[in-house]
């Protein structure tokens, strides 16, 4: 399955240092790590929140990978906004290890954006 994850740029810099290999644990306050389905949810979230912080964090990063169909099948897909286009895979915190070695491949940055418009890495 193809999965795709918005992230900052203090994240981007936890995948890159594990040579684009795992995502990095949750903070205490984030119960759920949540990859989202499809592309234009996460270029939504990349662009118009990530992006939209105060500098030096004004940055927002489109990642994609690939994880294992039969593995992911065990985690709920859920709905967070109108229609299909919010969908999210809900991974418990305390499982994003696991999740972690079930990824195939690396993880890519395939987007970047700053004040809410897309630029060139």
């Amino acid at each position: 399955m193809r999965l795709f994850r918005p992230v900052g740029q203090k994240e981007l810099d936890l995948i890159e240092a594990s040579v684009w290999a795992t995502f990095p644990p949750r903070l205490p306050e984030q119960p759920i790590f949540y990859p989202v389905m499809n592309f234009e949810y996460a270029e939504q979230i990349a662009r118009d929140w990530n992006s939209k912080e105060a500098p030096p964090n004004n940055v927002g990063y489109v990642t994609a990978f690939e994880v294992d169909d039969a593995y992911v099948s065990k985690f709920e897909a859920k709905t967070v906004g109108a229609g299909n286009l919010h969908r999210e895979l809900w991974v418990p915190a305390e499982e994003l290890n696991e999740f972690n070695k079930h990824i195939i491949g690396t993880i890519e940055c395939i987007a970047m954006y700053r004040d809410g418009r897309r630029v060139d890495r």
